[in-house]
C-alpha cells in the first residue's frame, strides 16, 4: 500500500521550474520528499486520515527561497541590536541611541548597526568627536550597513587600544586624524576586530568574517548556548521570509558545530552551507591543512561545507573597492584606487590551490579592478588544473569594465548579485553614487541584465545583515528598480528570471539541482506558499506579498497567522 502523504498543498498557483510540468495546482509531501505534483483532484485522492491539508488560497507556491549570500551568525545577533537605518543627523541619532544605552546598562559597548555613511546628513565623515557628543563616558560604536566600516567614540577606541593607531592587515585601516589620534573610522575587519570583541557575543558572531578561525579561548558552555539561541532566532526570522536554504559567506568550525548541534536538537530551520574562509594573510598551506578537513567533515543534507570564501577588496562607499583608476573627487585623493586585500600573486596561488582540491570558490569583488583580478585568477586556475564543473562565484560585481562582462560566461563564472545593494534598489539612498563612480563607469555598474544577456549564470541574495533578509524587497529591487536618469541603462529583471535566481539557480550553484530548486516528485520538500499570486501583482507592489507557509525538509518552519 502506498504511504499517505503527511502534507498536501492544494488550490495553489504552482511555479515548479520543472520543464516537464511547469504549472500545477497541488503537491504532496511524504517525509522530507515531494511525493506528487498535479492538479487538485489528483493530489486530493492521495490523502490519508492523518494528512494535513493546506489551502494555498490561490497564492503562488514555489520551491523554498535560497538566499545564497548571508552572514547568518552576525545577522542573527543584530536582530537584538539598535538599527539606525533611516536615521539622519546627529540629533536624531542621539534621540535613538540614548534610550537604547540606558536600557542596556550592562553592555561593555553600546553597539548599533545600519549607520549610513552619510548619517550626519552633511556629506561629512562621522568621527569620534561626533559620537562623543552622544555618549562620552561609555564606549559607543556604530556599524555601517555594508559591515566594512565601524565608527567608534573616544572611549571605545581607548578601551580597544586603537586611539593611537596600530598595525592592521593589508586592506584594513585605522583612519588617523590631524591630531595624530584615530579619527574614529575603522575600515575593514583587520581594523575593527578589537571593537567587536567588546560586544555582547564578544565578536564570536563575526569571527568567521574577521579571521575565519574559532574563538580563542574557546567559548564556554553558556556562551555556546547563547550563540545557538541567537542563531535559532535568525533561522526562524529567515523562515518567516519563505527561506529554506542559506549560503553563509563567513565561516569557521565553530559555526559548523553550532549548526550541527541545532540540527540534532531539532532547531535548524533552514539548510545551511558554510564556507572555509581564507584571508590575504593566510599561508597557502592552510587550504590543505585546515580547509580540506573542515569541508570533508561536514557533508550533510542540512549542514555542509562546500566553498572557500575570499575577499579581494572592500566597498565603493568607503573607497576601499579596487578600481582601475582613482576614485572621483576627494575619494580619489592621492590617487586612491582602493585597498588591496591580497597581493595578486598570492590570490592567484590561493585560487589555484583551492580549485586543485575541489573547492568551489566565492570571492567578494566589488570594484572593476577587483572583479578583473578575480576573473584573471579563475582563468589561471582553469589553465593550471584543467577545466571542471567548478561553479566558481564572484560576489557583488558592482562595478565591471564592460570588456570583462563577456568573460563571465566564457569562463563559466557565476555572478552572485544582491539587487537591493544597488543605488536603484530602494534600500539605500542613491544620491552618493556620484561620489565613487565616474560617469563612464556607469555602463558596467550594477549591470544585471547586461550580464544575463551574455548567458552567464546569475544568482540572487541579500548579503543579510547588510540589508534585511526580506526576499520581497529584494525582488522589487530587481524587477522595479529606481530610474536614476538617462546615463543609467535599464537593468530591470523579469519576475520569472528573478524567482529562478532565488530558487532553482541557487540550488544549482550549490550543486543540488537534482535534489531541490524544483517542485517535482522526488525532490526535497522545501516549499514556500505566498499570500498572493505574485504573477498578478504589479512590480512596485511586490513587497505586500509575504510568505504564508514555509516548509523545510517536510517540516513547517513558519506559518503566518491569518
Amino acid at each position: 500500500m502506498t504511504e499517505a502523504p503527511d502534507i498536501i498543498i492544494r488550490n495553489g498557483r504552482l511555479i515548479t521550474f520543472d520543464p516537464e510540468q511547469p504549472d500545477a495546482q497541488a503537491l504532496a509531501i511524504t517525509g522530507g520528499t515531494l511525493s506528487a505534483v498535479g492538479n487538485d483532484a489528483e493530489i486530493a485522492a492521495l490523502a490519508g486520515e492523518n494528512t494535513r491539508i493546506i489551502d494555498a488560497q490561490g497564492g503562488t507556491v514555489l520551491p523554498g527561497f535560497i538566499d545564497s549570500h548571508v552572514h547568518l551568525f552576525g545577522g542573527s545577533v543584530e536582530l537584538s541590536l539598535l538599527s539606525l537605518y533611516g536615521v539622519q543627523g546627529l540629533d536624531e541619532k542621539k534621540a535613538h541611541i540614548l534610550p537604547y544605552a540606558e536600557a542596556n546598562p550592562d553592555d561593555d559597548l553600546v553597539f548599533c548597526v545600519m549607520a549610513d555613511y552619510d548619517i550626519l546628513g552633511t556629506g561629512q565623515t562621522l568621527t569620534r568627536h561626533d559620537l562623543d557628543q552622544i555618549i562620552a563616558d561609555r564606549p559607543l560604536a556604530v556599524f555601517a550597513p555594508d559591515h566594512h566600516t565601524i565608527w567608534a567614540n573616544t572611549a571605545a577606541l581607548q578601551a580597544a587600544n586603537l586611539l593611537d593607531g596600530g598595525t592592521v592587515d593589508a586592506g584594513s585601516q585605522i583612519v588617523m586624524g590631524a591630531d595624530g589620534k584615530a579619527s574614529g573610522a575603522l575600515l575593514e575587519p583587520g581594523a575593527y576586530g578589537p571593537i567587536l570583541e567588546m560586544t555582547r557575543n564578544k565578536g564570536r558572531d563575526m569571527l568567521g568574517l574577521v579571521t575565519g578561525r574559532d574563538p580563542f579561548p574557546a567559548a564556554t558552555p553558556a556562551e555556546r548556548e547563547m550563540d545557538k539561541d541567537a542563531i535559532e532566532q535568525g533561522l526562524l526570522h529567515c523562515a518567516g521570509q519563505g527561506i529554506t536554504g542559506l549560503h553563509l559567506m563567513d565561516g569557521n568550525r565553530y559555526q559548523l558545530e553550532l549548526l550541527s548541534e541545532l540540527e540534532v536538537e531539532g532547531r535548524l530551520h533552514c539548510r545551511t552551507m558554510v564556507p572555509f574562509h581564507f584571508k590575504g594573510t593566510d599561508d597557502i598551506a592552510r587550504i590543505v591543512t585546515e580547509g580540506v578537513p573542515m569541508r570533508d567533515a561536514y557533508q550533510g543534507d542540512k549542514v555542509w561545507c562546500g566553498h572557500m570564501k575570499m575577499f579581494i577588496d572592500g566597498v565603493v562607499e568607503s573607497g576601499t573597492a579596487l578600481m582601475l583608476e582613482p576614485y572621483p573627487g576627494d575619494m580619489g585623493a592621492g590617487g586612491n584606487t582602493g585597498e588591496e586585500v591580497f597581493t595578486q600573486d598570492h590570490f592567484v596561488a590561493a585560487a589555484c590551490e583551492a580549485d586543485k582540491h575541489g573547492f568551489q570558490i566565492a570571492v567578494h569583488a566589488i570594484g572593476d579592478a577587483g572583479v578583473r583580478r578575480t576573473i584573471d585568477a579563475f582563468e589561471v586556475a582553469r589553465e593550471t588544473n584543467g577545466k571542471r564543473d567548478s561553479r566558481h562565484r564572484i560576489e557583488h560585481l558592482e562595478v565591471m569594465h564592460p570588456a570583462d562582462i563577456p568573460r563571465l560566461n566564457a569562463l563559466d563564472i557565476v555572478a552572485s548579485i544582491q539587487p537591493g545593494h544597488a543605488p536603484c534598489g530602494h534600500i539605500f539612498a542613491p544620491g552618493a553614487v556620484g561620489d565613487y563612480l565616474h560617469r563612464h563607469q556607469i555602463e558596467g555598474a550594477y549591470a544585471w541584465q547586461t550580464i544575463r544577456d551574455t548567458g552567464a549564470k546569475m544568482v540572487f541574495s541579500t548579503d543579510w545583515p547588510v540589508m534585511p533578509v526580506n526576499v520581497m524587497d529584494n525582488i522589487k529591487a530587481a524587477i522595479a528598480p529606481l530610474d536614476l536618469g538617462p546615463d543609467w541603462p535599464d537593468q530591470s529583471q523579469t519576475l520569472m528570471d528573478t524567482l529562478a535566481s532565488y530558487t532553482r539557480d541557487n540550488a544549482w550553484v550549490e550543486f543540488n539541482e537534482h535534489r531541490k530548486g524544483q517542485l517535482s516528485s522526488g525532490m526535497m520538500a522545501d516549499v514556500v506558499i505566498l499570500t498572493e499570486d505574485i504573477t498578478a501583482v504589479s512590480p512596485a507592489d511586490v513587497p505586500r506579498v509575504h510568505a504564508m507557509v514555509t516548509i523545510c525538509d517536510g517540516t513547517v518552519t513558519f506559518e503566518r497567522s491569518i
